[in-house]
């Protein structure tokens, strides 16, 4: 009698992935892993193992909901699991650095929200832990998943492809209004002992992200302006670590700031403009960027996030002018695995292409992008921008 078939997923070793974290980028990352071996062919299967939260009725519904086997309300506990091969950090920043450090010390694989860390000094500690644990064959990542759209990954490609020829300028926004009602409660996103900073790193390290990866090119100084329009929130007795209030009673400080805006100067001496706000009523989730050089330009909408925008400055006046590319072609990237031409993708596509890149790596055995060192260099950013406001100052170069 033949033998059974072996099934082609057994074939493919599992990649165990536990989780910290299970609110709104928890169960977007959880739609990613569970997602991404049922569209693209994978060197490792991801497997969804544990997922961890300090509320244990709230992190088992969350393990129900999205597919993951077990539940631990202790991030050291799921660590020191043998069936865990990567941690996803999923977590308010206070802890990214804490995590991400006794994971790769554990011999794991590690995925980090973004920013990658609260300050500077934190993001240094988690770089050189990093760059110790490639050495032992582990691998880190942080996720910057707009890099993840197919269109802007396309204008990536065009950019390295010389279509724009030498770049003059970028200008990129991020506006957001979640917070314009001054009733909104104070969450730890408004409180700099968590959050680390407020628009300028929930929003501004994207969109800086997002920038330098078109460019191809780090930013070497920046100028800038910040501002706190509401400076105290009603306190909600369990939002804020460290802050007690009974349910509708008082007030809590906000310690971050609402909006930053800034100018920036690129390595070869492009120029640069960044507006971040969670204060831009009738805003939902509006990131644009556009990229001009010599010979042309591209644009780029989160909110028509299948289209890029391109003008080839080489063209004859008489006909030349922006044109809309619809990013759905197979050949574009990471589509060649989704559906026929035509038929859009949407924002949870970017944390399957985020997992996608990141199995392929470690599969591999090369350095994912972008690396905790990226990370770094946009926390440095993020530090320039913060002491320019804070200083007035013209000028405030990126320190190395």
């Amino acid at each position: 009698m033949a033998q059974p078939q072996q099934s082609e997923e057994a074939e493919v070793p599992p990649l165990r992935v536990g989780m910290v974290g299970y609110a709104f980028m928890g169960a977007a990352h959880s739609q990613g892993w569970r997602t991404v071996g049922r569209v693209f062919d994978l060197p490792r299967r991801p497997v969804l193992a544990a997922i961890c939260g300090r509320d244990a009725d709230a992190v088992r519904r969350a393990a129900d909901r999205h597919g993951w086997a077990a539940a631990e309300t202790d991030w050291r506990a799921l660590i020191e699991r043998d069936d865990v091969d990567l941690v996803d950090i999923c977590t308010p920043g206070d802890s990214h650095a804490e995590i991400a450090v006794a994971a790769l010390a554990a011999g794991k694989h590690v995925l980090c929200e973004k920013p990658l860390a609260n300050t500077v000094e934190e993001a240094q500690v988690m770089t050189r832990a990093a760059e110790e644990a490639f050495g032992r064959g582990r691998f880190a990542m942080v996720a910057f998943n707009y890099r993840r759209v197919p269109a802007t990954a396309l204008a990536r490609r065009m950019v390295a492809e010389g279509r724009l020829g030498t770049l003059r300028h970028v200008r990129v926004s991020y506006l957001q209004d979640w917070l314009v009602d001054p009733e909104f409660p104070l969450t730890w996103r408004l409180r700099r002992e968590q959050a680390g900073s407020g628009s300028l790193g929930d929003l501004g390290a994207h969109i800086v992200d997002l920038a330098q990866y078109l460019a191809g090119e780090s930013l070497a100084g920046v100028s800038a302006l910040t501002e706190t329009f509401v400076r105290e929130r009603p306190l909600t007795g369990g939002a804020v670590k460290g802050l007690s209030a009974v349910s509708g009673t008082g007030t809590g400080q906000v310690t971050v700031d609402d909006a930053a805006l800034f100018t920036g100067r690129f390595t070869s001496g492009a120029l640069a403009s960044f507006e971040a706000t969670r204060y831009a009523t009738g805003r939902k989730n509006s990131l644009r960027i556009e990229l001009n050089g010599e010979r042309g330009s591209l644009a780029f909408d989160l909110e028509r996030l299948n289209e890029l925008s391109y003008h080839d400055g080489t063209e004859p006046a008489a006909h030349a002018g922006f044109r809309r590319i619809l990013v759905t072609e197979p050949d574009h990237p990471y589509l060649d695995a989704w559906w026929p031409p035509g038929h859009g993708l949407g924002y949870e596509h970017t944390f399957v292409h985020q997992a996608r890149d990141l199995v392929h790596a470690i599969a591999e055995g090369r350095r994912p992008e972008p690396s905790f060192a990226d990370g770094l260099q946009v926390q440095r950013v993020l530090a320039a921008v913060e002491e320019s406001a804070e200083k007035n100052s013209v000028y405030t170069p990126i320190a190395v």
